[in-house]
């Protein structure tokens, strides 16, 4: 009852990085594989651009200062 689990899995290795382009090149196929690559480039480029602006609206929020809340004189029972 001796059984090998690996406590960390990390990041794949050569092996592991070959076996995962030729099942990508299988799956998609040599030709789609530009367009492929550039379609994720720009999904990555969109998604850097849109974590910086919420980071830069949050930042500007923060560094605002709060506006005092209205409030309205409580009635006297």
């Amino acid at each position: 009852m001796d059984t090998l689990i690996p406590a960390f899995i990390g990041i794949p290795g050569g092996p592991e990085l070959l076996v995962i382009l030729l099942f990508v090149v299988l799956l998609f196929g040599a030709n789609k594989l530009p367009k492929l690559a550039r379609s994720s480039g720009q999904a990555m480029g969109e998604f850097k651009r849109g974590r910086e602006q919420i980071e830069s609206e949050l930042t500007e929020a923060a560094r605002e200062p709060a506006a005092p809340a209205e409030t309205e004189p409580a009635e006297r029972a």
